[in-house]
């Protein structure tokens, strides 16, 4: 499990400008079933995306994806960790401890 932590690196005009294309981008991951929960960090400087994925390398390449990061707007860091403990609804993504 992946979480990506998005921090601005423009005006919030700039960022704006581009929002609508991000979030689409946001629906699409959505619904490919890579991101779990998302939203904008406050105050909002950024945001973060909880997400699962095969490997960071995927991650990345998801990252890579973003209308933010094509436009300049935004950098990611991106931080792996085992999810070992969940809320039943994410049960599925729980590994074993090791």
């Amino acid at each position: 499990m992946f979480v990506l932590e998005l921090t601005y690196t423009a005006p919030l005009e700039a960022v704006d400008a581009v929002l609508e294309t991000h979030v689409s981008w946001l629906d699409e991951q959505y619904a490919a079933g890579v991101f779990l929960a998302s939203g904008r960090k406050n105050p909002r400087d950024g945001g973060v995306i909880l997400a699962v994925a095969p490997d960071l390398a995927r991650i990345e390449e998801i990252c890579a994806g973003d209308p933010f990061v094509a436009a300049g707007v935004c950098a990611y860091r991106i931080t792996e960790f085992v999810a070992t403990k969940t809320a039943p609804a994410l049960e599925q993504y729980r590994e074993p401890a090791g």
